[in-house]
């Protein structure tokens, strides 16, 4: 199938309260427009400079999501225009991309990545360390980002069980939170091989890469 009749297919499978982000990493602006024109408008790049240069060249009504591992020093780049920055795991990113979002008179939406996998290759905050954070004076002193979440990545399992167990464990922690009172209104986790599991988990933010635009990498 086409990326096109991809998206209005894994679209029209999903329930409303749901948000589909392309991850279009690699993939060529004939793609990416391909998928826009047929009603996309969230993608996940995690190259920032692939994601500075494809703002440029595509429409500017696209919600550009950076979904990979940010360095503090490239933060600058895609402060004017990113739209939401997945998997930060530091106060200190979060620190940068405050002082980064005031030089751009912005608020940058962020979500905290939560280490939930039973793997070592996987980033993120333990349970403890992401409520310390978001209790802390230094987190609460910054006014130019907005935590609106968090996000997660699985074990690389088929093992269904394990998954739900993963999935579940952020969804029970994400409700125990509600009481900071902060706008923690995106859950994150699932991708083209368990976003249905992962819906039925609690996740209100699917990142599906392969299952639209396919598995060829573009990337010279």
């Amino acid at each position: 199938m086409s990326v096109s009749n991809n998206i209005i297919k894994i679209k029209s499978e999903l329930p409303s309260h749901v948000t589909l982000v392309a991850v279009s990493k690699t993939k060529p602006n004939e793609l990416i427009n391909q998928a826009y024109l047929a009603g996309q408008i969230d993608f996940g790049e995690n190259y920032v400079q692939e994601l500075v240069d494809k703002y440029h060249e595509l429409p500017k009504d696209i919600r550009w999501h950076f979904i990979g591992h940010l360095q503090t020093n490239k933060v600058k780049f895609i402060a004017p225009f990113v739209n939401l920055i997945h998997g930060v795991d530091s106060l200190k990113l979060l620190e940068e991309i405050n002082k980064q979002a005031q030089k751009n008179n912005r608020i940058i939406n962020c979500l905290l990545q939560i280490y939930i996998a039973q793997e070592d290759s996987k980033f993120g905050l333990s349970f403890d360390e992401c409520e310390e954070l978001l209790r802390s004076n230094s987190y609460l002193n910054l006014k130019n980002i907005s935590v609106v979440g968090f996000m997660a990545m699985a074990s690389n399992t088929e093992d269904n069980e394990q998954l739900k167990k993963e999935f579940l464990s952020l969804k029970k922690f994400h409700e125990s939170m509600v009481s900071i009172q902060l706008p923690l209104n995106i859950l994150s986790f699932g991708m083209s091989s368990d976003y249905q599991l992962a819906i039925e988990c609690g996740s209100n933010m699917i990142r599906i890469g392969s299952s639209i635009f396919g598995e060829r990498n573009y990337k010279s």
